[in-house]
C-alpha cells in the first residue's frame, strides 16, 4: 500500500518541519487546489506547490477541484507538480486535449471522480491515465464520513484494470483510517490519501503520527 498525506489537513504553522518529518515515509504528497467555485471552499495554490517542491523529492499530486483545470496545467508543471489530476466532471469537451497537455508538460495524469460519478463516465480515456482517484467522501471539506457505497466502485476499477491491462494506480480520497483500511485494501485500493482521521489528528508530532498510522493499518488488515 502507498500512502499520500493530504497537506490541506496539515498545520501550516510549521510546514517545513512537517514536510521534513514525512519526506522519508510518504509515497506522494496530496495537494488539494480549490477555487471556491467547483467546491465551496478555498485551499492550496500553485505558489504553495512551488514552495513545497523546493523542500522535497516526494512526488506532488495536485488534485484540481476547480471549474477551469486548463488554467492550472502549465503553472503547476512549472511549480514542480508530479501528477496533475482534474476532476472528471470538469473535463467535458476537453478531456483528450487536457490529458495531452498534462503529458506534454512533463507530468503524469490523474483523474478524480466524485462519489455519484460512475466509472463509465471516463470509459473513453481511462486507458490514457496514470492514476484514478475515487472520492469516498463528497469533495471540498476534510473530516467527512466515509461513503461505503464506493467500495463497489473500487472493486469495479480493479476488475477493469485487470481485464484490460490498464496501468493506472487506484487511489482513494476520503476517510482512509483504521475503520476503513481493511475494506479498502480488500477492494483493490493501491494508494490511500491520509487526512485528519488517518494521520494528522493522531499526534502533533508527525513522526509519531506516522508510526501510529502504520500500526493502525497493520492491525486493520490482520
Amino acid at each position: 500500500m502507498k500512502f499520500s498525506p493530504s497537506l490541506m489537513c496539515m498545520s501550516f504553522l510549521d510546514v517545513r518541519r512537517g514536510i521534513q518529518a514525512m519526506n522519508d515515509k510518504a509515497d506522494f504528497y496530496h495537494i488539494d487546489i480549490m477555487d471556491g467555485h467547483f467546491v465551496p471552499n478555498l485551499a492550496m495554490s500553485p505558489a504553495q506547490v512551488a514552495e513545497i517542491s523546493a523542500i522535497t523529492d516526494v512526488p506532488l499530486d495536485c488534485h484540481l477541484m476547480v471549474d477551469n483545470p486548463q488554467n492550472y496545467i502549465d503553472i503547476l508543471a512549472k511549480a514542480g507538480a508530479g501528477y496533475i489530476c482534474p476532476q472528471a466532471e470538469t473535463l467535458s469537451g476537453q478531456a483528450f486535449r487536457l490529458i495531452s497537455r498534462i503529458k506534454e508538460a512533463g507530468c503524469k495524469v490523474g483523474v478524480v471522480i466524485n462519489p455519484e460519478t460512475p466509472l463509465g463516465f471516463i470509459q473513453h480515456y481511462i486507458h490514457l491515465i496514470d492514476k484514478l482517484t475515487i472520492m469516498t467522501v463528497d469533495p471540498g471539506f476534510a473530516g467527512q464520513p466515509f461513503i461505503w457505497e464506493m467500495i463497489d466502485k473500487i472493486k469495479k476499477a480493479k476488475k477493469l484494470k485487470e481485464e484490460y491491462g490498464y496501468s493506472y494506480l487506484i487511489e482513494v480520497d476520503g476517510a482512509c483510517n483504521e475503520a476503513t483500511y481493511k475494506a479498502l485494501t480488500q477492494a483493490g485500493a493501491e494508494v490511500m490519501i491520509l487526512g485528519s482521521s488517518g494521520l494528522f489528528d493522531l499526534d502533533e508530532d508527525l513522526t509519531v503520527a506516522w508510526e501510529k498510522m502504520e500500526s493502525a493499518y497493520a492491525r486493520a488488515i490482520e
